[in-house]
Protein backbone atom coordinates (compact mmCIF):
# COMPACT_ATOMS: atom_id res chain seq x y z
CA UNK A 1 0.00 0.00 0.00
CA UNK A 2 2.57 2.64 0.83
CA UNK A 3 4.57 1.72 -2.43
CA UNK A 4 1.32 2.33 -4.21
CA UNK A 5 0.42 5.72 -2.51
CA UNK A 6 4.26 6.44 -3.26
CA UNK A 7 3.97 5.94 -7.05
CA UNK A 8 0.74 7.63 -7.04
CA UNK A 9 2.16 10.68 -5.33
CA UNK A 10 5.27 10.57 -8.08
CA UNK A 11 2.37 10.73 -10.92
CA UNK A 12 0.72 13.56 -9.03
CA UNK A 13 3.87 15.39 -8.63
CA UNK A 14 5.52 14.56 -12.21
CA UNK A 15 1.98 16.14 -13.77
CA UNK A 16 1.96 19.23 -12.18
CA UNK A 17 5.60 19.82 -13.13
CA UNK A 18 4.61 19.40 -16.94
CA UNK A 19 2.03 21.15 -16.17
CA UNK A 20 4.07 24.31 -14.84
CA UNK A 21 6.33 24.01 -17.36
CA UNK A 22 3.81 23.79 -20.09
CA UNK A 23 2.34 27.30 -19.21
CA UNK A 24 5.46 29.17 -18.45
CA UNK A 25 6.60 27.67 -22.37
CA UNK A 26 3.20 29.30 -23.21
CA UNK A 27 3.87 32.38 -21.79
CA UNK A 28 7.13 33.07 -23.40
CA UNK A 29 5.69 31.87 -26.51
CA UNK A 30 2.80 35.10 -26.34
CA UNK A 31 6.27 37.32 -25.17
CA UNK A 32 8.14 36.23 -28.13
CA UNK A 33 5.80 36.43 -30.60
CA UNK A 34 4.46 39.96 -29.29
CA UNK A 35 8.18 41.10 -30.07
CA UNK A 36 8.24 39.85 -33.28
CA UNK A 37 5.36 41.57 -34.29
CA UNK A 38 7.10 45.00 -32.48
CA UNK A 39 9.39 44.33 -34.56
CA UNK A 40 7.90 43.86 -37.91
CA UNK A 41 6.09 46.83 -37.08
CA UNK A 42 9.27 48.78 -36.55
CA UNK A 43 10.46 47.46 -39.83
CA UNK A 44 7.30 48.04 -42.02
CA UNK A 45 7.41 52.06 -40.91
CA UNK A 46 10.95 52.22 -41.84
CA UNK A 47 9.78 50.71 -45.52
CA UNK A 48 11.15 54.29 -47.31
CA UNK A 49 12.20 56.32 -44.10
CA UNK A 50 15.19 55.37 -43.11
CA UNK A 51 17.29 56.79 -39.60
CA UNK A 52 19.64 59.27 -40.81
CA UNK A 53 22.47 57.01 -40.02
CA UNK A 54 20.92 53.99 -41.75
CA UNK A 55 22.92 53.06 -44.68
CA UNK A 56 20.90 50.55 -46.86
CA UNK A 57 23.29 50.50 -49.86
CA UNK A 58 26.20 51.49 -51.80
CA UNK A 59 23.83 53.83 -54.26
CA UNK A 60 23.56 57.44 -52.77
CA UNK A 61 23.50 60.90 -54.35
CA UNK A 62 25.64 63.71 -51.67
CA UNK A 63 25.59 61.35 -48.97
CA UNK A 64 21.86 60.45 -48.82
CA UNK A 65 21.50 56.98 -49.20
CA UNK A 66 18.96 54.90 -51.64
CA UNK A 67 16.44 52.62 -49.78
CA UNK A 68 17.38 49.80 -52.40
CA UNK A 69 16.30 46.73 -50.22
CA UNK A 70 12.65 48.33 -51.00
CA UNK A 71 11.32 46.33 -53.25
CA UNK A 72 9.92 48.60 -55.64
CA UNK A 73 12.86 50.53 -55.29
CA UNK A 74 15.37 48.49 -55.88
CA UNK A 75 13.35 47.18 -58.91
CA UNK A 76 13.68 50.98 -60.19
CA UNK A 77 16.90 51.05 -59.97
CA UNK A 78 18.02 48.07 -61.57
CA UNK A 79 15.92 48.88 -64.20
CA UNK A 80 17.63 51.98 -64.89
CA UNK A 81 20.95 50.68 -64.37
CA UNK A 82 20.06 48.56 -67.00
CA UNK A 83 19.32 51.32 -69.35
CA UNK A 84 22.17 53.22 -68.88
CA UNK A 85 24.95 50.73 -69.11
CA UNK A 86 26.99 49.78 -72.48
CA UNK A 87 24.45 47.16 -73.80
CA UNK A 88 21.41 49.36 -74.29
CA UNK A 89 23.79 52.87 -74.81
CA UNK A 90 26.08 51.48 -77.06
CA UNK A 91 28.59 54.63 -76.94
CA UNK A 92 30.64 56.12 -74.67
CA UNK A 93 29.07 59.92 -75.31
CA UNK A 94 28.37 60.24 -71.30
CA UNK A 95 32.09 59.97 -70.77
CA UNK A 96 32.99 62.06 -73.22
CA UNK A 97 30.85 64.97 -72.13
CA UNK A 98 32.22 64.22 -68.18
CA UNK A 99 35.20 64.66 -69.44
CA UNK A 100 34.31 68.25 -71.25
CA UNK A 101 32.45 70.06 -68.97
CA UNK A 102 33.26 68.45 -64.90
CA UNK A 103 36.09 70.29 -64.93
CA UNK A 104 34.61 73.20 -65.07
CA UNK A 105 31.71 72.62 -62.94
CA UNK A 106 33.31 70.80 -59.76
CA UNK A 107 35.32 73.72 -58.98
CA UNK A 108 32.47 75.95 -59.16
CA UNK A 109 29.92 73.78 -57.25
CA UNK A 110 32.70 73.61 -54.62
CA UNK A 111 32.54 77.67 -54.63
CA UNK A 112 29.08 77.45 -53.79
CA UNK A 113 29.26 74.51 -51.12
CA UNK A 114 26.86 72.00 -53.09
CA UNK A 115 27.78 68.18 -53.48
CA UNK A 116 29.79 67.27 -56.32
CA UNK A 117 27.10 65.02 -57.29
CA UNK A 118 25.35 67.93 -58.76
CA UNK A 119 27.86 67.65 -61.49
CA UNK A 120 25.87 64.80 -62.85
CA UNK A 121 22.70 66.33 -63.16
CA UNK A 122 23.45 67.99 -66.82
CA UNK A 123 24.66 64.73 -67.85
CA UNK A 124 20.91 63.48 -67.23
CA UNK A 125 19.30 66.94 -68.59
CA UNK A 126 21.02 67.58 -71.86
CA UNK A 127 23.44 65.12 -72.05
CA UNK A 128 21.96 63.43 -75.05
CA UNK A 129 20.21 65.97 -76.04
CA UNK A 130 20.95 69.13 -78.17
CA UNK A 131 19.55 72.25 -79.18
CA UNK A 132 15.88 73.74 -77.30
CA UNK A 133 13.48 71.50 -75.54
CA UNK A 134 9.69 71.69 -76.81
CA UNK A 135 9.25 73.86 -73.57
CA UNK A 136 11.92 76.09 -74.81
CA UNK A 137 14.81 75.06 -71.76
CA UNK A 138 18.08 75.24 -73.38
CA UNK A 139 21.95 74.51 -72.26
CA UNK A 140 23.55 72.14 -70.24
CA UNK A 141 21.26 72.79 -67.07
CA UNK A 142 18.67 73.52 -69.37
CA UNK A 143 17.04 76.51 -68.37
CA UNK A 144 13.41 78.24 -69.95
CA UNK A 145 14.79 81.84 -70.62
CA UNK A 146 12.86 83.39 -67.68
CA UNK A 147 14.83 81.22 -64.94
CA UNK A 148 17.72 82.07 -66.64
CA UNK A 149 17.18 85.64 -66.48
CA UNK A 150 15.85 85.30 -62.91
CA UNK A 151 19.72 83.97 -62.08
CA UNK A 152 21.79 85.95 -63.87
CA UNK A 153 22.03 84.80 -67.77
CA UNK A 154 21.87 87.02 -70.74
CA UNK A 155 19.00 85.60 -73.33
CA UNK A 156 18.04 87.40 -76.56
CA UNK A 157 19.60 89.97 -79.33
CA UNK A 158 21.44 87.31 -80.18
CA UNK A 159 22.91 85.95 -77.37
CA UNK A 160 22.53 82.66 -75.10
CA UNK A 161 24.55 82.29 -72.02
CA UNK A 162 22.84 78.92 -71.15
CA UNK A 163 25.21 77.39 -73.59
CA UNK A 164 28.34 78.83 -71.15
CA UNK A 165 29.18 75.63 -69.26
CA UNK A 166 30.52 78.06 -66.12
CA UNK A 167 27.70 80.82 -66.17
CA UNK A 168 24.95 78.77 -66.75
CA UNK A 169 26.54 76.37 -63.37
CA UNK A 170 27.31 79.56 -61.63
CA UNK A 171 23.27 80.21 -62.47
CA UNK A 172 22.10 76.78 -61.28
CA UNK A 173 24.47 76.74 -58.33
CA UNK A 174 22.33 79.97 -57.31
CA UNK A 175 18.94 77.98 -57.70
CA UNK A 176 20.15 74.99 -56.40
CA UNK A 177 21.17 76.51 -53.25
CA UNK A 178 18.03 78.37 -52.64
CA UNK A 179 16.10 75.05 -53.42
CA UNK A 180 18.24 73.25 -50.40
CA UNK A 181 16.99 75.87 -48.21
CA UNK A 182 13.57 75.31 -48.83
CA UNK A 183 13.68 71.16 -49.11
CA UNK A 184 16.64 70.76 -46.56
CA UNK A 185 17.14 67.27 -48.59
CA UNK A 186 19.90 67.55 -51.34
CA UNK A 187 17.94 64.39 -52.86
CA UNK A 188 14.29 66.62 -52.90
CA UNK A 189 16.36 69.74 -54.01
CA UNK A 190 17.69 67.89 -57.49
CA UNK A 191 14.14 66.57 -57.69
CA UNK A 192 12.97 70.22 -57.23
CA UNK A 193 15.00 71.53 -60.08
CA UNK A 194 13.71 69.12 -62.44
CA UNK A 195 10.04 69.46 -61.32
CA UNK A 196 10.02 73.54 -60.56
CA UNK A 197 10.37 74.96 -56.68
CA UNK A 198 6.08 75.20 -57.15
CA UNK A 199 5.49 71.48 -57.76
CA UNK A 200 7.40 70.28 -54.88
CA UNK A 201 5.97 71.84 -52.47
CA UNK A 202 2.54 71.20 -53.57
CA UNK A 203 3.41 67.75 -53.81
CA UNK A 204 4.72 67.40 -50.18
CA UNK A 205 1.65 69.37 -48.74
CA UNK A 206 -0.84 67.14 -50.68
CA UNK A 207 0.85 63.80 -49.65
CA UNK A 208 1.60 64.79 -45.95
CA UNK A 209 5.61 64.03 -45.89
CA UNK A 210 6.00 64.96 -42.36
CA UNK A 211 9.29 63.87 -43.13
CA UNK A 212 10.26 64.25 -46.53
CA UNK A 213 11.94 61.60 -48.53
CA UNK A 214 12.09 61.16 -52.45
CA UNK A 215 11.75 57.54 -52.50
CA UNK A 216 8.28 57.46 -50.84
CA UNK A 217 6.76 60.18 -52.77
CA UNK A 218 4.53 59.90 -56.46
CA UNK A 219 5.48 62.34 -58.92
CA UNK A 220 5.10 62.75 -62.55
CA UNK A 221 7.08 59.65 -64.57
CA UNK A 222 9.79 62.08 -65.12
CA UNK A 223 10.44 63.40 -62.01
CA UNK A 224 9.36 60.15 -60.48
CA UNK A 225 12.78 58.43 -62.59
CA UNK A 226 14.72 61.51 -62.43
CA UNK A 227 16.85 60.66 -59.35
CA UNK A 228 17.42 56.84 -60.37
CA UNK A 229 18.92 58.45 -63.90
CA UNK A 230 21.22 60.56 -61.80
CA UNK A 231 22.61 57.88 -59.59
CA UNK A 232 22.85 55.66 -62.81
CA UNK A 233 24.37 58.12 -63.98
CA UNK A 234 26.82 58.19 -61.09
CA UNK A 235 27.65 54.96 -61.67
CA UNK A 236 28.13 54.29 -64.71
CA UNK A 237 30.66 57.23 -64.91
CA UNK A 238 32.35 56.49 -61.42
CA UNK A 239 32.45 52.27 -61.81
CA UNK A 240 32.55 51.78 -65.74
CA UNK A 241 33.61 48.11 -65.77
CA UNK A 242 30.97 46.70 -63.88
CA UNK A 243 28.21 48.24 -66.24
CA UNK A 244 29.92 46.95 -69.56
CA UNK A 245 32.43 50.69 -70.19
CA UNK A 246 35.82 49.45 -70.83
CA UNK A 247 37.35 52.80 -69.83
CA UNK A 248 41.13 53.32 -69.77
CA UNK A 249 42.32 53.01 -66.23
CA UNK A 250 43.58 56.18 -66.58
CA UNK A 251 40.58 59.17 -66.91
CA UNK A 252 39.69 60.12 -70.35
CA UNK A 253 39.31 63.86 -67.42
CA UNK A 254 43.27 63.46 -66.46
CA UNK A 255 43.91 63.54 -70.10
CA UNK A 256 42.22 66.55 -71.44
CA UNK A 257 44.06 69.07 -72.72
CA UNK A 258 43.50 72.99 -70.92
CA UNK A 259 42.54 73.60 -74.98
CA UNK A 260 39.80 71.36 -74.94
CA UNK A 261 37.81 72.84 -72.14
CA UNK A 262 38.43 76.26 -74.16
CA UNK A 263 34.99 76.66 -75.85
CA UNK A 264 32.96 75.21 -72.02
CA UNK A 265 34.93 77.88 -69.91
CA UNK A 266 33.63 81.18 -71.30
Amino acid sequence: MIKKGLITCSVIWVSVVISVLTVYGKTDTKKVNKDTKKVVKRNTEYRFIYPKNYRSSDFSFADEYVPVNDIRVNRKMKHTLVKTSYTTVQSYVLQEEAAKIFPVIVPILQSYGIPEDFKYLPLVEAGLKSGVSKAGAAGWWQFMPGTARTYGLKVGDGKDERYSVRKSTIAACKYITELYAQFHSWTLAAAAYNVGEIKMSKALKEQRQARANYFRMHFNPETGAYMYRIIAMKQVIEQPDLYGYKINKQSLIANLEPTDLMAFDN
